[in-house]
């Protein structure tokens, strides 16, 4: 017998985290996780550095050709990796 009050596990989770204010984070760690899938491996060769601060995230990289193809193209880049995710988690890249 089923109970009328019941919720499922991925709501209670999810609404646990909002109330630690563990969401962002939990969102961070899975953009920078995200970052190579929606890339490519390539791409993630010449990464050196991943980081969100502010939703913004940095990436460090150790070719100047590709920052600047990759600067050119971040809106996009964006918006895939915002996708991956499933929620809006940055709202801007920088390349350094």
């Amino acid at each position: 017998m089923r109970k009328k009050n019941t919720e499922s596990l991925k709501d209670v989770i999810s609404q646990f985290l909002k109330e630690q204010n563990l969401d962002g984070k939990l969102g961070e760690k899975h953009i920078i996780d995200a970052w190579p899938v929606v890339l490519g491996k390539n791409i993630s060769n010449y990464t050196t550095a991943l980081s969100v601060k502010n939703r913004v995230l940095y990436v460090s990289l150790s070719s100047a050709v590709l920052r600047h193809d990759l600067f050119l193209s971040r809106q996009e880049i964006k918006a895939a990796l915002n996708k991956q995710v499933g929620t809006e988690v940055i709202t801007d890249i920088i390349f350094r």
